[in-house]
C-alpha cells in the first residue's frame, strides 16, 4: 500500500477544467490506457531530465525512466493518496537513480561525463538577471553555468540528489523526504551543505 500527504499540484495546461490528475490516475487504476498515457506524457520528459541530473549520463538515464513507467504502471493499483501520485513518481525514480549509483560506485565506474545537470533550465529559474539578447550577458551566463554544472559533478551524489530536486524540479522538503525515503531535517541538512558547497566553489567562477 502506497500513501502519502505531499500537498496538491496546479492543473496542467491543457486539462480540462474540472478534471484533475487524482481523476486521471484514478482512471489509469481502472486500465483506462489513455489516462495512463497521458500521465506518461505529463512525467516522461521531467523524469529523465532528473534521470540525467542524477545520474550524468543520458543512456543509464533511459534505462532509469523505462524501469521507473514499467514500476508505476506495475505498482499503480496499490497507490491509495491518489494528489500523492506527483512525489510517487518521483519517489521512484530518484530511488532507481540512487540504485544504480550504489551499483556505480561499488565497481568503482565513471559516468560517460555528459554532466548536464543543469539540462533544460532556463535563466529565470536560477536567478539570473541578464539580458537575453546581450551578448557578454550570455557568454557571462554560459560560464555561470559551465561552473554549477563542475560544482555540481563535485558534490556527494546524496547531497546533487536532494538539491536537484528542490532548486531544479521545485518539490517541498516533505516531498524529497518521501522520494528519498530520508527524514525530514536530514533532507533540509543536505541541501543547506549542498549550498553552501556550490557557493564555496562558484567563488572562483565569479
Amino acid at each position: 500500500m502506497v500513501s502519502g500527504s505531499h500537498g496538491e499540484h496546479p492543473r496542467h495546461p491543457g486539462e480540462p477544467p474540472g478534471l484533475s490528475e487524482a481523476t486521471i490516475v484514478g482512471r489509469a487504476q481502472d486500465g483506462d490506457l489513455a489516462a495512463f498515457e497521458e500521465l506518461s506524457r505529463r512525467y516522461q520528459g521531467p523524469l529523465f531530465r532528473l534521470a540525467v541530473r542524477l545520474l550524468s549520463d543520458r543512456g543509464e538515464a533511459e534505462d532509469a525512466l523505462q524501469d521507473t513507467m514499467i514500476t508505476v504502471w506495475r505498482k499503480l493499483p496499490s497507490l491509495t493518496d491518489l494528489p500523492a501520485f506527483h512525489g510517487w513518481v518521483y519517489q521512484i525514480m530518484t530511488r532507481r537513480c540512487m540504485s544504480v549509483l550504489r551499483t556505480r560506485a561499488r565497481r568503482s565506474t565513471d559516468p560517460s561525463g555528459d554532466d548536464t545537470f543543469l539540462d533544460g533550465v532556463g535563466r529565470g529559474r536560477l536567478g539570473s538577471g541578464t539580458g537575453g539578447q546581450d551578448p557578454a550577458a550570455a557568454t557571462e551566463y554560459a560560464e555561470q553555468l559551465r561552473g554549477l554544472n563542475a560544482e555540481l559533478a563535485r558534490l556527494p551524489d546524496e547531497q546533487r540528489a536532494c538539491w536537484v530536486l528542490r532548486e531544479l524540479h521545485e518539490l517541498s522538503y516533505p516531498e524529497i523526504a518521501f522520494a528519498t525515503n530520508l527524514p525530514l531535517s536530514t533532507v533540509r541538512g543536505r541541501i543547506a551543505r549542498a549550498r553552501q558547497n556550490l557557493a564555496k566553489g562558484m567563488e572562483a567562477w565569479r
